[in-house]
This record gives C-alpha cells, structure tokens and sequence, in this order.
C-alpha cells in the first residue's frame, strides 16, 4: 500500500528537499505540500493523506497550534519536522503531547539530509500504521499513577532495567517510570529521538517523577533511583567496573537506521549485566533491539514486553516476541509493578 504524505512547512526549500527524497522510495507518495496551515487544511480534505509531516513556526497559525485543531477535529498521523534549538524542542515536545506521533530534525541540523530522508521514509511507513484513538488516549489500560510510595522497594539491589521504545514511546515511558519510586532500580533507555529532543524529553519527565531522570553522559553511573535516557543522535552502551555500572555514549554508524539503537544499548548489556537485568521492550515500529533482547534473555536476563492492545504500533515488540526474546508480555499499566518485583 502506498502511503500518502502531505509536506506542511512554510519554506520553499524544506518543502522541494523533502518532496524529492520522499519521492525516493515507491512505497511513499507526496501528494502535495502546503506553506501553512490554512492551505493545509483545504488539502487535507481535497487529498486525504495518510500522513503529515508539519513544520512548528509558520505563518498565520504556528503548527502546535494547528495540530491541536487538527487532532480534535479530523485526527491523522502527524510527524514534526522541526529545528533543534532549545525553544523548539520543548514545543516539539509538547507537540507529542498534543498527538504528533514522532519529532525529527530538519536537514542540516543533526543529520545530513541524507540520513534524515532514510529515517523520515522509515517514520512515514510507522505513522501510517498508528492507531490514532490509541495515541491520542496516551495507551490503552493507562491511568494516573499519582505518587509510588506503595509501591517502594524495601532493599537496595543491584538489579538493572534496560528499555527501548520508538514510535508512541515517549507517552509510554512516561506512563511507565511516573509509576517507579524514588529508589527503583537504576535504568538506562534508548527512545528513538533526535538530538536536543532528548534532554527536553528527560528534563521534563525528571520533573513529573520519583525518580532522577536526565540524558545520559558519557561515564554516567547507574543507580537505583536514576533514569538515563541516550541522547539523540548516540549510540549508548552499558558496561560494568567492579561493582559498578556505567555507561559509554559514543558516535558510530547508524543500525536498524537507528541512533541511538536499542540493539546496541541490549547487547552491551547481555554482555556486561546478564542475569541482574530487566530487559524492557515498548512500543515503536521495526526490529530494532530484537536481536539484543534475544541475546540478553540468553544471558539470564528476564525479558518484558508491551502487549498489542496497548501498543500505539506493535512492532518492535512483536519482533521481540517473534525472535524468541520475550520472558512475559503485559499491558503497560502492568510493566511497573512487574518489572519492580523482578528486582525486589
């Protein structure tokens, strides 16, 4: 099934770079590109794409604020195609709030345009595949976790949670660790994002949690009661001294089309954690980190993953699943509870 693409931004260029390299794959077809959201609008209901990608600063109506108009009126799987500068990373933020389905980095910022295009296309095909009523409830069987104390460990452990989410996953991580006490087992995340997104990502969850949660920096230790999300555009790694568990943020090729890659963060720690892991795979589409879990089960580790119902796409799971990788698999309101008596 071909996909088609509605390109929303108000720069000419952005727009002719984007059609073309869509253009690139016959699976994608741009069907038309709009300079702001008032002509948006009429070419939504002319062309009936399937997907948007929306630029945030525009003209007439800023793109929050038409995504906002558009979820409540004709909802339809929207990616942000934004700049990273600090302000527009936290509206792109609020954006995935508001139920864009995934931020990425306009060409030249991050990412050569090149690279940008391949995981655009990839993105596309994911938007396509989400199930709108899904995002815009957060995920299916999600409540209001309120404060954890109920729910706080009574000894300190050296147990580790490895996790890895894509698509919908930073609505999902946030239903998950809100639900952790102060004192959860330290965690490390590979969330697909670009650069900037992840630290405004990480400040605002460190904001709303228990837990101390921040982007990761290379040398960072894990410990109980801290959450280290791999910063966009890094491979993230993690590794033992002694008693301890660091971890390594490094630059290298992309895999699965992926950096951070969830594969990457998995095998290092089938390699250097085993048995005193917690693997965790959410929400998000392709493969990526089916291989890495299947090696972490393999190593002792007991393996967890999101349910279909409660995916926004199943993807990465059911490729966790398929791999032979998955100890237990649960709706998200339940990986909390689980995950923490794992460690206790």
């Amino acid at each position: 099934m071909t996909v088609k693409v509605l390109v929303v931004d108000d720069s000419a260029v952005v727009r002719q770079t984007l059609e073309h390299e869509l253009a690139k794959d016959p699976g994608i077809e741009v069907v038309g590109t709009a300079s702001d959201p008032y002509i948006a609008r009429d070419k939504i209901v002319a062309l009936r794409p399937d997907v948007l990608t929306l630029d945030i600063e525009m003209p007439r109506m800023d793109g929050l604020t038409f995504l906002k108009k558009l979820m409540q009126h004709h909802p339809i799987p929207v990616i942000i195609v934004s700049s990273l500068s600090v302000e527009g990373s936290q509206i792109a933020l609020e954006a995935l709030q508001a139920g864009a389905v995934e931020v990425m980095a306009k060409p030249g910022a991050a990412y050569t345009v090149g690279d940008m295009s391949v995981e655009l296309r990839e993105k596309i095909k994911a938007a396509a595949q989400v199930n709108m009523s899904k995002l815009q409830k957060g995920n299916v069987g999600s409540s209001n976790p309120g404060r954890p104390s109920s729910l706080a460990l009574t000894k300190t452990t050296n147990k580790v949670i490895i996790l890895g989410a894509s698509t919908g996953g930073t609505k999902a991580i946030e239903d998950l660790i809100t639900r952790f006490p102060a004192n959860a087992p330290g965690t490390v995340i590979v969330q697909h994002m670009p650069a900037g997104f992840t630290k405004a990502f990480a400040d605002r969850l460190n904001a709303i949690c228990e837990v101390e949660v921040r982007e990761a920096v290379d040398g960072d230790t894990v410990a109980n009661g801290r959450v280290l999300i791999a910063p966009g555009n890094k491979h993230m790694l993690i590794k033992r001294s002694g008693a301890q568990y660091f971890v390594e943020v490094k630059d290298g090729p992309l895999v699965n089309h992926h950096r951070p890659s969830v594969d990457i963060l998995f095998q290092s720690a089938a390699k250097f954690v085993g048995a005193n892991a917690i693997g965790i795979m959410l929400t998000g589409m392709g493969a990526d980190g089916a291989k890495g879990m299947r090696l972490l089960r393999d190593s002792g580790a007991h393996c967890i993953a999101q349910d279909e119902q409660s995916c926004v796409v199943f993807g990465m799971p059911k490729a966790a699943i398929e791999a032979g990788a998955v100890d237990t698999i649960l709706p998200l309101d339940q990986i909390a509870v689980f995950s923490l008596s794992k460690a206790d």
